[in-house]
């Protein structure tokens, strides 16, 4: 790995803040995505509506972040741009609490990933500018640890907010406001920002031609891959329907909630011993591909249509476990390759190909799901992970 022996300490302030902001910040909106197939069910709309809801919110961050990441390699300061995409996201999760027909929520969920779009590569050039080449497996490999202590706590709150209020999803989605402006308030005071270099003006498509080939081809995988990543949402939309049988609607709900706060704990800890592995071996994306193929493994066996809680579980796990992988490398992966002074640009483009295969996914599986059946949803899920890891596997 270049720079191994590196002295500069890559655990640091910037590190911590960027870390810290994506605990409370996935605090506040996993929180609300935890309740949300339930608040649809409970304003007459079905999977299809959540399919779309989660799809045209990727898609529209997607654009987002393609913009946000060349917007940024320009700028003398990438900040306020950060700040202000975490402050977006914040109040429009909340705004949620206000909603009484699907549109409504479809509106708010797309502003809040919109600000998302926004925030996503300046978040990562701070963090990859401030830490050593050879460490960058576990600096974003702790960061997405820390975003999925969030993403724990996130179903956690919303299973205790559900029963202190009766299950009011209004109140549960009005509390999200408070982790989301503490997220805002980390970013801004721990987060720091060295100088940058002036930089000659470039047009959008000079600043894609000029990313590296082997970028290029990191990108074709992923976005194979990417096409049948579906929302995690469904995974909670599916297991409440399965248990429904056996469990009740509510009970069955309640256990959806807690399995995926058991998949968020795997999220975790593979984020960062994904990350941690790849640093001390002589290929990243060695890593990469076993986290894909392990993401076909899951899409199998959610072709099963099972209805066992313990096989559930075990879905869910295996879930946690792919998406850490995926989440941690392909970030390292994207600013091995690519020179820091055009990572805003890799950081935008990386997050728009993931953005618009997840467009592209929730929709696709949301409509074979409704039109078809499960096993159909997730075989299609399965065949494109399997391409997604053989690509990168081939990646030189």
């Amino acid at each position: 790995m270049p720079e191994t022996t590196e002295k500069r300490p890559w655990l640091n302030r910037t590190v911590l803040g960027v870390g810290l902001t994506s605990l409370f910040s996935d605090w506040s909106h996993e929180t609300a995505t935890a309740v949300l197939p339930a608040f649809l069910a409970a304003i007459g709309a079905g999977p299809a509506w959540l399919g779309a809801i989660e799809g045209i919110a990727d898609g529209l961050s997607s654009f987002a972040k393609l913009a946000s990441g060349h917007f940024t390699d320009r700028l003398k300061r990438r900040k306020p741009l950060a700040v202000c995409g975490y402050a977006f996201t914040a109040l429009a999760t909340a705004s949620f609490a206000f909603a009484t027909h699907a549109y409504q929520v479809l509106f708010g969920r797309a502003t809040a990933w919109l600000g998302r779009g926004v925030r996503s590569p300046a978040k990562k050039a701070l963090l990859a500018a401030d830490v050593p080449p050879g460490a960058y497996g576990r600096a974003f490999g702790l960061e997405r640890l820390m975003d999925t202590v969030g993403a724990i706590a996130g179903p956690l709150t919303a299973l205790w907010l559900l029963e202190a209020t009766g299950h009011s999803y209004r109140k549960v989605f009005l509390w999200t406001l408070l982790p989301g402006l503490i997220a805002v308030a980390s970013f801004w005071l721990l987060v720091r920002e060295g100088p940058l270099a002036p930089k000659p003006p470039r047009s959008f498509l000079l600043g894609l031609k000029a990313l590296p080939p082997p970028f290029r081809r990191l990108l074709a995988g992923v976005g194979i891959f990417g096409a049948g990543d579906f929302s995690h949402s469904l995974l909670i939309l599916y297991a409440a329907r399965m248990l429904t049988p056996s469990y009740g609607l509510a009970r069955a709900a309640s256990l959806a909630v807690g399995l995926y706060t058991v998949h968020n704990v795997f999220y975790a800890g593979s984020a960062y011993a994904s990350g941690w592995i790849s640093d001390h071996i002589s290929h990243r994306k060695a890593v990469l591909a076993a986290g894909y193929a392990l993401a076909a493994v899951t899409a199998m066996l959610l072709c099963t249509g099972t209805q066992s809680l313990w096989l559930l579980a075990v879905i869910f796990i295996l879930a946690g476990l792919y998406i850490g992988t995926e989440e941690a490398l392909e970030d390292s992966l994207a600013a091995e390759l690519v020179p820091k002074e055009q990572h805003g640009m890799a950081f935008g483009t990386l997050a728009a190909v993931n953005a618009v295969g997840d467009f592209a996914s929730s929709l696709f599986v949301g409509f074979l799901w409704s039109a078809f059946n499960v096993q159909i949803a997730f075989a299609a899920s399965a065949l494109l992970f399997v391409a997604g890891a053989i690509l990168i596997a081939w990646l030189r």
